[in-house]
């Protein structure tokens, strides 16, 4: 007996063990993820969660950034915003930047990514010379084309040299093709990163396949647009998200060439925000939300229909 009720308390004791290394196992996990995650998330709370948070609270006041938070005005700033011609307009030019994107940049991405894929004397220096523009500067690029398409710019002065005089005219100050001039100059500028980014799609294209059709007397435009081009669906839509995303955001290059001008022709959202918000940030802030909610409704409503088969697979604690 006294054997027995010895080893009792061994044999209660020994499960315990285990359960103890599980709980220092789980808290040894969560210290690995607070170390490592800890800094990015208070710097995404602080530099992103907290100016939007504050943002929208300063679009209920009518405040000049000096004194305090007092004259609440509710939903006047974005009442005042919504019902601009100004503002409709820079709107408009948004969804106009987005849509030309969609259907030219798109498309002639796609076409000379094909081209570049294919063995070519020189191909090396034209990915490169594509992407130059890229990797320039906003400032620069934008500093550049302002003087090149100036009434004595570049562009002007090549045009008379060469007999073509009557063609040459002020580009960025005509308000009748203000807009399709600078979206000419934003295609030049990213459509490098397309390209690099179709690139990329088709070092996963399975080259067997295309032997395969090869094979079967498909001619090439057959394989690219029934094989190629489906195949890169996934970087395709990829494109289009960043694409719709830069569009809505586009300020830089319009501020530096033309800053809105002339008379709103190239005013996007946030150059009017940055135009009509220094000064009033309580009416700035205002714009900026609505801004926001556009991209974010936009972003949600995307992943919902045109990313919906990349992210089927996607690991998430569903599937588990």
């Amino acid at each position: 007996m006294t054997s027995i009720t010895e080893a009792g308390p061994a044999v209660t004791a020994g499960p315990a063990a285990p359960s103890k290394k599980r709980a220092n196992g789980t808290g040894r996990k969560w210290l690995e993820i607070g170390l490592f995650a800890g800094p990015a998330l208070v710097l995404f709370l602080s530099l992103v969660l907290l100016p939007v948070a504050l943002a929208a609270v300063f679009s209920f006041f009518n405040w000049n950034g000096l004194t305090p938070l007092e004259r609440l005005i509710g939903l006047d700033n974005y009442v005042r915003a919504l019902t601009d011609p100004v503002f409709l307009k820079a709107i408009g030019n948004n969804f106009t930047i987005i849509i030309a994107s969609l259907l030219i940049q798109g498309p002639l991405a796609i076409a000379i990514a094909l081209l570049l894929n294919r063995r070519l004397r020189g191909r090396t220096f034209i990915r490169a010379a594509i992407f130059v523009p890229y990797v320039l500067a906003e400032v620069i690029a934008g500093l550049s084309w302002k003087l090149l398409l100036s009434p004595r710019g570049g562009v002007n002065a090549l045009l008379e040299a060469v007999g073509l005089g009557d063609l040459a005219q002020p580009w960025l100050a005509n308000p009748d093709i203000a807009l399709a001039v600078m979206f000419g100059i934003l295609t030049w500028k990213y459509l490098g990163f397309a390209i690099l980014l179709m690139l990329a799609g088709l070092q996963g294209v399975p080259e067997e396949l295309s032997e395969a059709a090869a094979i079967d007397g498909a001619s090439w435009w057959q394989i690219q647009w029934h094989i190629t081009i489906p195949l890169l669906g996934p970087t395709i839509r990829i494109w289009a998200f960043l694409s719709i995303i830069g569009s809505l955001q586009l300020f830089d290059m319009v501020w530096v060439t033309t800053k809105g001008g002339p008379v709103g022709a190239t005013n996007t959202m946030a150059v009017y925000m940055i135009q009509y918000g220094v000064g009033q940030p309580g009416f700035g802030s205002a714009v900026a939300v609505i801004l926001f909610l556009i991209s974010l409704v936009i972003a949600l409503l995307y992943q919902r229909f045109a990313m919906r088969r990349d992210l089927a697979g996607a690991v998430t604690g569903r599937g588990r």
